[in-house]
Parts: structure tokens; C-alpha cells; sequence
């Protein structure tokens, strides 16, 4: 196995399979040992589990009705499901940011650190409505204002943490472990969205106050997640950067030695040879690349053109109580946490292409079996619940593979850079896609409801051809 060399804030080394160490040292720190990779895994996940908790009190369901009581407006949800997609756009300035920093972990701490803090004024302003110093449409309006400014500061920081944790992880563990990791994340869902919602419906000052401390235990917890990525190794970009810019040099030498029939001692054949070092070219130069940003694009339009709308379809043309609803997403939780492992562990063995491939196809066709559902009993109790339970495990394998494949085409070198910018992409595609479907929703002569969701099914089984041109580079 071989190593490769990351100047670390700590007197710690990372050890990085699949990458051939150059003849010379870049720098002069020393190796890392697997137990401080162990360590960075494990405090990863810790801190996966504990922004779970977090993200309870700051969005979904929780957020939804704590607005709800507040008497917003649907403008004011449309907004609220916009604008986390589309801070994504300002994902390539926090990577360009961040690789001028020399420490993630600080850099982390300056944006989803704020981010998180930021929310202690949604409490006082929480506090401010019982006291009566502010009324529910300033509260709504100072709710909107927190979520754009958190997402803001989070896109910033996004790329980045990406980027640090493709480095730690080994690469022919990705699989494995980002589905141990996300399904912590779920079962931690799975538990506490069901108490969080009882303390917010039984809280004795009302569901709003209720809200108000739920969200406080929330952000309590996310900076204690953001304090399990100090036991993480750190990583210095520039260093980073620097290195596998003289790693590229010295691998195209490498390449111009074998074809003349000269072998090169450095080289190494243990290890992934078609794994992306740096950058030849540009970025837009990147064929491959821009390849997955095609099937980005087209699968985040796709996608959202009806996601959005199966929730309103099932509480305003089915009539459902919500209580039904949120059976219905606790078994599709159930469902990811139960195959995250499973698609994980097959990642590794196959690659995430051909998973992407055949449970795209199926994916795409989920829109058309809600097109023969109504509110009778069969509906309600046997198909709604499968439906769910379908999404649950699909969509489980698209989400860790799609990260996973980003992982692995993305080059080393100014890798945060790639990732924001197809976080941006997908952002900005998604918005796209949620905007041109509650256009379509609002006209009946489209077909409404089922016309989107027949429509949808077909946008993605087409968004799925890009995807058959990405290369996805060989496993070791």
C-alpha cells in the first residue's frame, strides 16, 4: 500500500491508499497511522448522528408547522424549499475560499460554526413573540432571513467538508462507509423525529414554544457535531494542492518513461491506475466531468419537477390526515436505514455506475404507480406504505452513489472546486425544476397533479442517458 504525504496542523499523517508515492519527498511530514484514520471515521460519524438532531429542529416537518402556526403564507413554503437549493450557486466561491485557507477544520468552524449560531436568534425572536415585543409576520419574515443566511453560510462550507472527508476516507471503503454513516443519520431520524414531535404537540405553553425548545437542543447539538471534527485529521489545501500539482508533473514523466520502454521505480501497481490525480486541463476541459454535470443537471430538474409535490398531493387531493403522512415517512426512513449498508457494501464490490444505472430506471418509473392511488382503505394501508417503503430503499442507493461517483471522477488537486460546482449545478437545476412544476400544477389543462408526475417520470428515465457516458475510473 502507499502513502501519501498531507501536512496536517497536528503532528499526525494521512494514509492514503491507491496513490503512487513520487520518488522524491514534497514535504516533510510524516505518515499517518490507521488509527488516526479510525478515529477520523468514527468522529465523522459521531458528528453525522449529532447534525441529525440538529437538522430536526431547523428543517423538515418541524419547520413546516412551526410556520404553519404562524399562519405563512404558501408563498413563504415555496421559499422555504427554493433556497436551500439555491445557495448551492454560491458553492464555487466557498470552495475558491476555502482553498486558500490552510486548515479545514477552522474553516469549517467559520461557516456551518456561524450557520449554526445563527438559530439562537430564531429562539430569542421565539421569546420575543410570547413576550409580545414582535408579532408572527416578523417572526415568519426573521424565520426566512435565518434560513437564507444558515444555507448561505453552509453552501460556503459545503464543498469543503467534501472534500476533506474524500481525503480521509480510503477509497475502497467509500461505500461501506458513507452507508454506515448516512444510516446512522437515519436511524437517529427514525427515533427522534417521532419524540421531537410530541414534545412540540404536548409542550404546555403551546406548540410554538415547544418548537422553541426543541430547536435550542438542536443547535446545542450541532456545535457539539462540530466539535467531534476537531479529532479529525486536518487537512491544508494549499499543501494539498501543492502537492498533487508536482504529483501530475511527475506522473506525466512517468507516463513519457513507459512508452519508451523505461520503467519507473516509483510507480506502483497495486493501485487504482486510473484513479484522477490533477487536473491536465481546466475544469471545462474536463470531458468526463462535464458529463456528470450533465446528468446532474438533468436528474435535479427531473427530480424535482415532482418530489415537492407528493406530500400535497397525498394532504390536499387524497385528503389524508397528517398523522398518516408521517407513518408514511418514518417507514421510507426505515427503508434507507435498512439498504444503506446493503447499496454501500455492493458499491464496493461493482461500482456506483451500474447501481445509479438500474435503480435509476426504477427511480424514474416510482411516479407512475401514484398515478392508480386513491383514499380507499387498500390505498391507504397497503399501496401508500409500499410506495414509501420503495422510495425509502431507491432512493438510499442513489443518493450514496451519486456522492460516491463525485468522489471518484472529481481530481484531487482543487477537488472542492469540482464539487461546488456541481452542487451548484444541481442547485440551480432543482430550483428550475420546482419552478416549472408548480407551474404545471396550477393549470388543469396539464393534467395537475398526476399529468406532473407522469411528466416527471419521463424527464428522468431521460436524464439517465449522460450517465451511461460517465466513466467511472476502475476499482482496485
Amino acid at each position: 500500500m502507499d502513502f501519501v504525504q498531507v501536512e496536517t496542523t497536528a503532528p499526525r499523517t494521512l494514509e492514503i491508499p491507491q496513490i503512487a508515492l513520487p520518488p522524491t519527498a514534497l514535504s516533510e511530514t510524516s505518515r499517518i497511522p490507521k488509527d488516526a484514520i479510525r478515529t477520523s471515521l468514527k468522529a465523522s460519524t459521531a458528528d453525522s448522528v449529532l447534525a441529525a438532531v440538529y437538522s430536526l429542529g431547523t428543517g423538515g416537518i418541524l419547520l413546516s408547522n412551526f410556520l404553519v402556526e404562524l399562519g405563512a403564507s404558501p408563498v413563504v413554503f415555496g421559499m422555504l424549499c427554493s433556497i436551500p437549493m439555491l445557495v448551492n450557486l454560491i458553492q464555487p466561491l466557498g470552495a475558491y475560499l476555502s482553498e486558500r485557507s490552510t486548515s479545514r477544520f477552522q474553516y469549517s468552524l467559520r461557516t456551518h460554526g456561524i450557520g449554526r449560531l445563527l438559530w439562537l436568534v430564531l429562539v430569542i425572536g421565539i421569546i420575543g413573540l410570547n413576550l409580545g415585543v414582535i408579532n408572527t409576520h416578523q417572526l415568519v419574515i426573521l424565520t426566512l432571513l435565518i434560513v437564507l443566511f444558515s444555507n448561505l453560510l453552509g453552501g460556503l462550507g459545503a464543498a469543503s467538508w467534501l472534500s476533506w472527508v474524500a481525503m480521509i476516507v480510503p477509497r475502497q471503503l467509500r461505500g461501506r462507509y458513507f452507508g454506515i454513516r448516512n444510516s446512522a443519520a437515519s436511524l437517529t431520524n427514525l427515533v427522534c423525529v417521532p419524540i421531537a414531535g410530541l414534545l412540540v404537540s404536548h409542550w404546555y405553553g403551546g406548540s410554538i414554544q415547544g418548537y422553541g425548545v426543541v430547536l435550542l437542543i438542536g443547535i446545542v447539538f450541532g456545535i457539539v457535531g462540530l466539535g467531534c471534527q476537531y479529532f479529525q485529521v486536518d487537512m491544508n489545501p494549499r499543501s494539498q494542492n501543492t502537492y498533487y500539482g508536482k504529483l501530475s508533473q511527475t506522473n506525466k514523466l512517468e507516463q513519457e518513461a513507459r512508452e519508451q520502454g523505461i520503467e519507473s521505480k516509483g510507480d506502483s501497481s497495486d493501485g487504482d491506475s486510473t484513479l484522477p490525480v490533477a487536473p491536465a486541463s481546466s475544469i471545462w476541459k474536463n470531458s468526463n466531468f462535464l458529463r456528470f454535470l450533465l446528468y446532474v443537471s438533468f436528474w435535479a430538474l427531473a427530480v424535482n419537477l415532482s418530489s415537492p409535490f407528493f406530500n400535497l398531493y397525498m394532504l390536499d387531493t387524497l385528503d389524508l390526515d397528517v398523522s398518516y403522512v408521517t407513518i408514511y415517512n418514518s417507514l421510507q426512513a426505515a427503508a434507507t436505514l435498512l439498504m444503506l449498508i446493503v447499496w454501500g457494501k455492493l458499491a464496493d464490490k461493482i461500482g456506483n455506475r451500474p447501481i445509479l444505472i438500474c435503480i435509476g430506471i426504477l427511480v424514474a418509473a416510482t411516479p407512475l404507480l401514484w398515478l392508480g392511488i386513491g383514499a380507499d382503505h387498500l390505498d391507504i394501508w397497503l399501496w401508500l406504505p409500499l410506495l414509501h417503503i420503495l422510495a425509502g430503499g431507491t432512493w438510499a442507493a442513489i443518493d450514496l452513489c451519486n456522492n460516491n461517483i463525485q468522489l471518484a471522477i472529481a481530481p484531487v488537486k482543487n477537488q472542492s472546486i469540482y464539487f461546488a460546482i456541481a452542487a451548484a449545478v444541481a442547485g440551480a437545476s432543482g430550483a428550475l425544476g420546482t419552478t416549472i412544476g408548480s407551474f404545471i400544477v396550477q393549470f388543469a389543462q396539464f393534467g395537475g397533479l398526476l399529468g406532473l408526475f407522469a411528466l416527471s417520470s419521463l424527464f428522468r428515465l431521460a436524464a439517465l442517458i449522460p450517465l451511461l457516458f460517465v466513466k467511472e475510473p476502475e476499482r482496485a
